[in-house]
């Protein structure tokens, strides 16, 4: 059971009557159907987007990109992403419709929550869960980021089975905030409340950040990506990401989730008479990359920091014609190899996801992206069958 006591200055249901946002929010959505969004098994990835010349907040910054399922319905997932060059001013956002799990790729948040505030810098995740109500500041102006939002459960850590009790990412290492108040007045005050998909507004004369002390297990936290200890293949054969979960919600059915929240941070490659990229495959997740530094393994051209992929499932994916190549031509002189200064991670969900119309009509889709993968040619050889062409296991 999750649950959090906050000891607070003055209640929060001193507030006026809820009215739906002036103006709206056109391009965040949380009901995932053929009126809103639509599907499509092609491989789908986008350049960065650019931040907003006009004074854009993190509400006014956020934008849906896919996403299955319904908060009404309590299930499903969304996947979104922000650009925004201005502080929060006068205002709080709250979350009805579930958790959102936010991964920023250029410039820090500070964000006051009203268990107390948190400074998450790019290579840092935080989780806000459904409910609580904050602010976000950027100390660096420009900002842009990932956020996966899940309308059931609570992130978890993932069971680590035959691991034990050491690896991946640690519990000590989740930090949450230090009580903060400010009993200050604040005519006007907003609320911004987001409901069914849809914001709402409230006025109030105080702030939300007025808990003096609070306890429990139910409250924001964020993690450093650089504290997870990996796990990789140390013989042959390539590991399924799986392996480097760092937060996952269960699905109903064992072993695959709503969302798996997975890293391919530096570590070192080691494995003998393999290719080590990741494979060519299709599977049953549904997954969507992020970079948010240095360069992807499997991808040597186009895959940007601050873009995005979407691979659907069963959709077939891997490493580019460039990567593929030279992995090739190493053959099996491949020495031990480190990669360094990278940061890839991947929103992975059992679910199929419908991608909003906004974002296949932007020009930061790459129409072009099918063409990394058209150069890939045959390396088969035939004088290296049985003289009788029969193979055998």
């Amino acid at each position: 059971m999750h649950t959090c006591w906050l000891y607070r200055i003055k209640p929060s249901v001193t507030h006026e009557p809820f009215h739906p946002r002036a103006p709206s929010h056109d391009y965040l959505i949380s009901e995932f159907n053929q009126s809103s969004s639509s599907a499509t098994p092609t491989q789908l990835r986008w350049n960065p987007f650019n931040i907003p010349d006009t004074k854009t907040n993190f509400i006014d910054g956020l934008f849906t990109i896919c996403g299955a399922g319904s908060s009404f319905l309590r299930h499903g997932f969304a996947v979104h992403m922000y650009v925004a060059n201005a502080s929060m001013e006068g205002c709080a956002f709250a979350n009805a419709d579930g958790d959102f799990l936010i991964v920023p790729q250029q410039g820090r948040l500070w964000i006051t929550t009203e268990l107390g505030r948190l400074q998450v810098s790019p290579g840092e995740i935080v989780v806000l869960q459904q409910g609580f109500r904050y602010s976000i500041d950027l100390p660096d102006g420009p900002s842009r980021g990932y956020v996966v939002e899940v309308f059931s459960g609570h992130f978890q850590l993932p069971d680590l089975g035959p691991i034990g009790a050491n690896g991946l990412a640690s519990p000590p290492d989740f930090l949450t905030p230090t009580a903060w108040f400010d009993d200050k007045a604040y005519p006007g005050y907003t609320i911004v409340h987001k409901f069914g998909g849809s914001l709402f507004t409230a006025k109030q004369n105080f702030s939300p950040f007025n808990v003096v002390a609070w306890h429990g297990n139910y409250a924001p936290y964020k993690y450093d990506l650089k504290k997870f200890c990996p796990f990789n293949t140390v013989l042959f054969d390539h590991g399924d990401p799986s392996i480097n979960t760092v937060l996952t919600v269960p699905s109903e059915k064992p072993g695959v989730a709503v969302v798996d929240f997975v890293i391919f941070p530096p570590r070192w490659l080691v494995a003998e008479h393999t290719f080590r990229p990741p494979y060519y495959h299709r599977n049953c997740m549904s997954e969507f990359m992020g970079l948010i530094y240095g360069s992807y393994e499997a991808k040597a051209d186009g895959f940007q920091p601050g873009g995005a992929s979407l691979h659907s499932c069963m959709t077939p994916h891997g490493p580019d014609t460039t990567t593929f190549e030279k992995t090739i031509a190493e053959e099996d002189d491949a020495k031990p190899a480190k990669i360094k200064d990278t940061m890839a991670f991947m929103f992975e969900s059992s679910l199929i996801p419908r991608i909003t119309p906004w974002v296949l009509k932007s020009p930061h889709l790459d129409n072009d992206y099918y063409k990394c993968w058209t150069g890939l040619k045959s390396h088969f050889h035939h004088e290296h069958l049985p003289e009788n062409g029969e193979l055998h296991s």
